[in-house]
Formats: C-alpha cells, structure tokens, sequence
C-alpha cells in the first residue's frame, strides 16, 4: 500500500501481520515489564472517585442521579452498581505527571478529576450526536433518561471541572485550568471535524490525524501533563509531558479505530462494524482510500453509493462485512496499526527530555504499551 509520505512522516518497520486487530509493541525496558499497570489503573481510580463523586453530588438532581448513572455508580432504576466508569488511563496519567515533578501523586487528584470530568462530558455528547445506544455495556444516558439530560449533565460536567480546580485559588490551579480549557476546546474541534467528515466523499490521511490528534491526543496531552503542572513545573517540563500524551492519544485512537470496525462487540460493548455502520472516517477507511489499486477504487465506489443509500440502516452484517473486507485487502488494517506503533514511539522518544525517576519513567511506558496493545 502506498500512501502520500507527506501526510504521515516515516514508516516505522515491523508492520503489523495483516488480520491482527491492534499492534504488537516492541518489547520495552526491563523496568516498564515489571510495572503492574492494573495496579497503576486502579490507584488513579481509587484516589480520585471519592472526589470525582464529590464534585458530582453537587449538581441539582435529577442530574446527579444521571451523571451517577453514566458513571456507573447506580443502573437505571437508581440503585448501587458496581460500575467504574471506564479504564481511568486519564486520571493515572495524571497522577505519574505530578510524580514527573517530583510531587506525591495526591497533588495530581484534582487535575485527574477535572480531566475526568471533561472526558464524560464529551463521552454525553458523542454519544447523543453519534446515536450511539450502548457504552460500557450499558445503555447509554441519552436512550435511558432523554437527549436533554444527556446535553445538561454533559454541559454541568463540563462547568464541575473548571469548579474543581479553580477552587484550589493557587497560581498553579490557573495554569492548569487554562491547560484544560485549551485542550477542551481542541476535543470539540476535533468532534466537529469527526461529524463533517462523516458528510465528504474524501478526506485525507493528515485532516484525519488532525482532527483525532483534536479529539482524542489533546485530552490525554493535558492529562499527562496537568498534575506536573499542579505540582509547580515549568511550562518546559508540561509542554513536553503534553507531546507525550498527544502522541499517546494518535496511538490510542489508532487502536479505537481498528476496534471500531474489527473489535469484539462482546469486549467492546459496541455493535458489530460500527464505524462503518456511522460512516465514520476512521484511519483505516482513509487509509484504504488513499492506497490505490482495485480494492482501494472498488471501496470508494461502494462508499460514494452508500453515501446516497436511503436504505444504509438496514444493510445486512454481510453487507458491512464486505466493505471491511475490502478495508483490509487495501492495506488500510495494516496501515492503521503500523501508524499506532509509530506514534506510540513518538511518545516514549518524548520522556527522554524529562528528569524524572526510573521508576516514574517505567510506568509511563507502561501504560503507552498497554494503551496500544488492549482490546476494548
């Protein structure tokens, strides 16, 4: 497959075998094998829930009743669950950033709510204007309590995370509540771009990169970033812990990409192909486009028509099979899969020009590997 080198940079060797659904990543230092990263996870999840729900019983009900729902504290009907409200990769990049800085990560806590915070509420939005019907598993808010609730809650969140921080009343809190709104506005950007794409015959392999780098590299960037910040690093040190995580977020999107379409819908809680199924633009789709050869003008043409199908809804899972094939034979899988172990190498190169302890540094590189190797 060929595609214009100026819209990527460099071809990483070890392309990934074609049928695989995420990248192998290089075997990385001794110490990053040893870090447990379930026990990374669960420490950011352990240490900011009890004031991620804090901040949310502030809000009016029935709101905080709904956004308890979202987060999978209660089910539907309102009473205790034993949700967690996803992996909680942001909250434990933002407690290794204060690390980065030579800080306890309990300095870290409230940039990791606040980057929690704006997370779900993109998380309410998408969710409504992609009609997406199941997240986590679960029904999402929007189809169990009403677009409206799904748009105020999504919009409280939003004002809960400026609140959090805010409320600290340091030099240091501004600094990082600037970090998060300009890396919010970048997530809505990016989920503009997402949906106008969705109406263009073709986009190009650097507008997709640019509008996931929006949608998904910026939030992660803040969030490898804002704990350091919050524990009083120089804007040197953040910047560069932000193209950690920007790079990370282009690497992690790749993988979202590939599951979008060849994921497990019983380990991603989503229906079968559904990017296809919303016309998304993804990496592999523009990939397969901008490779040439039949298979690459067999997929235009098939798109080109469906994009005109009053029928689309109801295409058969063959039917999507098909056009997922013909991703795939265009070398558009394989592409997308080499790109997120290329940025995945973007973002650990990234840490050389930080000092921080061997051990700080081994459980950044742990979570990179594990974001770019999961399966959901």
């Amino acid at each position: 497959m060929s595609v214009d080198p100026n819209e990527r940079g460099p071809r990483t060797p070890g392309i990934a075998n074609r049928g695989e659904t995420v990248p192998t990543v290089p075997p990385a230092e001794k110490a990053a094998d040893a870090v447990d990263v379930s026990a990374l996870l669960e420490r950011g999840r352990t240490l900011a829930t009890p004031v991620l729900r804090a901040a949310v019983d502030r809000l009016a009900p029935p709101m905080d009743t709904v956004a308890a729902y979202h987060f999978g504290w209660i089910d539907a009907a309102g009473n205790p669950a034993d949700g967690h409200g996803g992996k909680a990769v942001r909250p434990a990049l933002a407690l290794l950033s204060a690390q980065a800085a030579g800080k306890a990560p309990e300095v870290g806590v409230p940039g990791a709510v606040a980057v929690e915070l704006v997370h779900n509420f993109s998380l309410l939005h998408d969710d409504l204007m992609d009609g997406d019907e199941q997240r986590r598993h679960r029904d999402t808010v929007w189809k169990v309590h009403g677009p409206a609730q799904a748009i105020l809650v999504g919009d409280a969140l939003f004002a809960l995370a400026n609140e959090v921080l805010l409320e600290l009343g340091t030099v240091e809190a501004g600094r990082a509540a600037r970090r998060l709104t300009t890396a919010t506005r970048a997530l809505i950007d990016g989920q503009a771009q997402d949906i106008s794409y969705e109406h263009r015959d073709r986009v190009s392999v650097a507008e997709c990169l640019e509008m996931e780098g929006n949608k998904t590299g910026a939030l992660l960037a803040c969030a490898s970033s804002i704990g350091a910040v919050l524990g009083g690093a120089d804007d040197r040190i953040a910047d560069t812990l932000e193209k950690y995580g920007y790079h990370l977020g282009l690497a992690f999107q790749a993988v979202d990409d590939l599951l979008g379409i060849w994921g497990d819908p019983e380990a991603t809680g989503k229906q079968t192909w559904s990017d296809l199924r919303q016309r998304k633009k993804s990496l592999p789709v523009v990939a397969a486009l901008a490779a040439g050869g039949p298979a690459s003008q067999r997929l235009g043409e098939i798109l080109a028509e469906d994009a005109k199908s009053s029928d689309f809804e109801n295409f058969s899972e063959e039917e999507f099979a098909a056009r997922a094939a013909l991703i795939e034979e265009a070398g558009g899988r394989e592409w997308t899969a080499e790109e997120a172990r290329r940025q995945h190498a973007i973002a650990i190169e990234a840490l050389d020009s930080v000092q921080m302890s061997q051990e700080v540094r081994a459980q950044f590189t742990a979570l990179a590997d594990f974001v770019v190797v999961r399966k959901r």
